[in-house]
This record gives C-alpha cells, sequence and structure tokens, in this order.
C-alpha cells in the first residue's frame, strides 16, 4: 500500500474542494436558517524602504506583499460553521486574491476550503487561515510554530479542532486534537514536498474563574524531490516513521538514516487565565524542540528559549480593550556545541533549518514567528533562514473610542544571525504599527482603515510606510 502525491495530485485535490462546496452549496437543510456571506477588500500601500514595514506585512497570511508599494483587491464568499450545536454542519470559503507590487502581478486563492462538522469531528480540505497555539490571536508577535506570516497551506484535517467537555466531568476537562496532510506547493527549493502536523491540547477549569490549558504540536516536512537526492520516498513505512518520528529506511538519505526522517519540530504551550471582576488575565509560554531529548513541560537543553505573554483583556471599558507584553527568546539552542573534542553536546540546534529540507518556510515566509527572518529578506537569494537566533520584546494594545477601532504594535528585537552564520555585529531593530478601522453607517457600512508602519535598525533596513484599505462585507443571501 503506498501513499504517493504529485502535482497532479494537487490538482485532484482542488477539484475535490470546488466540488465538496457545489454539493454542500445545494445540500438540503431543513430548518436551518444558514447564511451565505461575501467579502470584498481593496487596499493600497506605500513606503520609502526597501521592504514594506515589517509589522504591515507579516501578520496577515502572506497576503500583503513585501515590496515597498503595492496593491491588492480581494473577493470572497463564504459560510460559516453556525454557533448553535447541531449534528451536523458545514462551511466553506472561497476568496480570489488580486495582488500587485513592483515586480508582478498575480492572482491565487488565498482561502479555498470545505468543512464538515459530525457532532464534535471536524472534516476539513483545502487552504484555511488557521490560529494554533495559546498566544492571544491579535495582538501576539505569532506563535513559536505558527504565525500569521505564511499564506495557507492546502492540508487535509481530521479530528476535534475546538475544545469538548469529556464525559463525566461535568465540563471541567476539555480536550481537543487533530491530525493534518498537507502539501508544500510552492516548489521553491523542493517539489512536492509534504506537511505532517497533529496536535493535542487539555484544558481545566470549566465554569471556574481559573482555566488551565497544556498544549502538544508536532509537525514534519518530509517527501518530495530533493536536489541531488532524487525523489523520496512516501510509502506507507515512510509515513509512519514520520508519524512516530523514526528513522528513514534504505531508500531514505544517510542523513535521515542516522537520524529521523524529514524534519521534525515540536512545540509545547502552557497557558493560565483568570477572570476577576471584568477582566481576564492570561499568561502563556512555548518552546520549541528540534532534537531530544524532549521533555514534557520543559526541555533541559534549550530552556532559555521559549515565547512568554502576558495578556490582559477588559470587558467594558471600551478605549483599552487588550494590552499585551511579550518576551521571546531563541539564541540558547542547546548550545553553541553539536559536539566538540569527541564529546556530543547536542547544542546549535538550528531552529527552522535543516541539512535536507528546506526548513520551515513556504512561500519564502516563515511559517512560525516572523521575528525569526523569512528567507525573502536574504539578500543572496537563498531559502534558508539567515537569523533565528532573536531576543525580543513586544508590546499590543488594542480598544475602540469613537465607534473607530484601534490596534498599536512595537516590537524591539536583537537579531545575531545562526550557530553557522553570525553577523558581524548583533543588528537592534524597532518595529512599529498602528491601525485604525472605522464603519460608515451612512456608506452602507463600508469599512474604512488606514495603517502606519514604520521600521528603524538595520536588520530591515529604514522604513516609513501607510496604507489605506475600504472593505465590504454582508450577508450574499439566507435559506
Amino acid at each position: 500500500m503506498y501513499l504517493r502525491f504529485t502535482t497532479a495530485g494537487i490538482r485532484l485535490h482542488s477539484l475535490i474542494v470546488l466540488n465538496i462546496i457545489l454539493i454542500l452549496i445545494s445540500f438540503p437543510v431543513a430548518a436551518q436558517k444558514d447564511t451565505i456571506k461575501y467579502d470584498l477588500f481593496d487596499s493600497r500601500l506605500v513606503s520609502n524602504g526597501k521592504y514594506a514595514p515589517f509589522w504591515m506585512q507579516s501578520r496577515n497570511y502572506g497576503t500583503i506583499s513585501s515590496s515597498p508599494e503595492s496593491a491588492n483587491l480581494m473577493l470572497g464568499i463564504s459560510k460559516d460553521l453556525t454557533a448553535k450545536k447541531r449534528f451536523f454542519d458545514y462551511g466553506f470559503k472561497a476568496d480570489v486574491l488580486l495582488r500587485i507590487d513592483n515586480t508582478k502581478t498575480e492572482t491565487y486563492f488565498n482561502e479555498l476550503y470545505a468543512q464538515v462538522r459530525l457532532w464534535v469531528l471536524d472534516f476539513a480540505v483545502g487552504a484555511r487561515e488557521e490560529h494554533f497555539g495559546v498566544q492571544d490571536s491579535t495582538l501576539s508577535s505569532g506563535g513559536f510554530i505558527f504565525s500569521q506570516n505564511a499564506r495557507p497551506m492546502p492540508k487535509i484535517t481530521a479530528g476535534i479542532e475546538h475544545f469538548v467537555p469529556v464525559p463525566l466531568t461535568n465540563g471541567f476537562v476539555e480536550i481537543k486534537g487533530a491530525i493534518a496532510h498537507g502539501w508544500f506547493t510552492d516548489n521553491i527549493y523542493i517539489a512536492n514536498q509534504l506537511l505532517h502536523h497533529k496536535y493535542a491540547y487539555l484544558k481545566l477549569g470549566g465554569k471556574l474563574p481559573v482555566h488551565l490549558q497544556y498544549g502538544l504540536d508536532h509537525v514534519a516536512e518530509w517527501g518530495g524531490i530533493i536536489p541531488g537526492f532524487g525523489q523520496q520516498s512516501t510509502d506507507f513505512h515512510n509515513f509512519i516513521s514520520i508519524f512516530l518520528g523514526g528513522r528513514g529506511g534504505k531508500d531514505a538519505t544517510m542523513n535521515d538514516q542516522l537520524n529521523v526522517l524529514g524534519n521534525h519540530i515540536i512545540s509545547q504551550s502552557l497557558r493560565l487565565d483568570i477572570d476577576i471582576l471584568d477582566f481576564k488575565i492570561g499568561t502563556y509560554w512555548q518552546n520549541l524542540s528540534e532534537d531530544g531529548p524532549i521533555r514534557i513541560i520543559g526541555n533541559t537543553m534549550n530552556t532559555p528559549d521559549g515565547l512568554w505573554g502576558l495578556s490582559i483583556r477588559n470587558k467594558k471599558f471600551l478605549p483599552l480593550q487588550g494590552i499585551l507584553f511579550e518576551y521571546f527568546n531563541s539564541t540558547d539552542q542547546s548550545g553553541p556545541f553539536h559536539d566538540k573534542d569527541g564529546i556530543v553536546y547536542g547544542g546549535t540546534d538550528g531552529y527552522f533549518l535543516n541539512g535536507v529540507q528546506t526548513g520551515w518556510s513556504f512561500y519564502n515566509r516563515t511559517i512560525g514567528i516572523p521575528l525569526i527572518l523569512s528567507p525573502f529578506y536574504n539578500s543572496d537569494g537563498s531559502h534558508q533562514t539567515l537569523n533565528n537566533r532573536v531576543q525580543a520584546f513586544h508590546l499590543g494594545i488594542e480598544g475602540d473610542i469613537v465607534n473607530c477601532q484601534y490596534r498599536f504594535l512595537s516590537t524591539f528585537s536583537k537579531n545575531y544571525g545562526t550557530y553557522g552564520n553570525y553577523f558581524p555585529e548583533m543588528l537592534e531593530n524597532t518595529s512599529l504599527l498602528l491601525e485604525l478601522n472605522k464603519k460608515l453607517p451612512k456608506l452602507s457600512n463600508i469599512e474604512a482603515g488606514c495603517s502606519i508602519g514604520a521600521d528603524f535598525g538595520k536588520l530591515y533596513g529604514n522604513s516609513l510606510g501607510f496604507q489605506l484599505s475600504l472593505r465590504k462585507r454582508g450577508d450574499l443571501f439566507r435559506y
């Protein structure tokens, strides 16, 4: 039995997605009030640097170009899963993006997926904007292993995607978890590369004002046509090795036979939330492991590395609805020596790097926290990560003043390159973003937005940018 995935297979799955959407639109669901929605978005960005300011183009799932000047036009149609509990429900989305920048014009589906829910089980096919991890969804610099920096990847997912209570616990214990198979369709360095992702999360607290959450994510890049090595096997035996983090067989590269098959990354997440009066105070931590030994909750080899956050949310004081502080460090990586004088120390983990696979990026953007430099910044045109040893301090604030929503982000970072490619000097960088969005009731509730972003420092270069946007969304029809 073999599981082989080719470019033709990717096209086949795209056709499957479209057919599922058409079938679900016509599916008769009695006595349900479902809504098909539309979304039209237009934006223009101008800046004076070599790149668009960091936070203007690093938290939009790759839709905003890194070029200093760009224009976007997106048209989407969707149906959400309903909030009411149903034994069966479905949703879908298809949005087409037209993007023009200094170098090219391109049109592609940003999101294209169909999903079905049977009781608590979720099944999805296609590319979706997803949020993984315990970090704040609107103010964070990004999860360690997944962020909003790269465009959505086409995947097949099955599992429980939202927390559900465990029977006989009176809601005190909740769980979620899923497994996904994806395709790296960028084909920048390795053609037909595959993704394996599985996760499991546990939450305790139920109706109490205190909730504790722990999660574990495991991802692996594997397969593909590797330059110099050829097509890598993707049969069922190799899939089991990827699932369990085992070594490659005789048909794998020597590196994968000596270590493990593919490029594996594991991230642990821990979050504590406390409700006090009108406030919700959350603290969270995430780490990352690229080799063993891996310890639950802590990793004795790279303990200094991780993402630490403090989030304070307010339910009633609209001018200041949320404030976030984060500290990120990835400078340790189990130390500067993998081996020395015949002793194996296991250091130089090389976050988001791999000697055979491409590293943790998609369409030249880091999939994980964008503070680890995306390959599109590389002046030498290489596809590898050239800066993964970072120390950063991040602040986020948002609220609503006179029906105008605002969001402010500020990040200061120190950047050291990689253990194999030190920067000649430590590079400091400051990135700022201020977003304003307001609905215009007299203009059919069109949402107008403007953003000002800036970078100061040697990592991305100095840049000042301005963006204007208009958005119109609503109900296309109900049935």
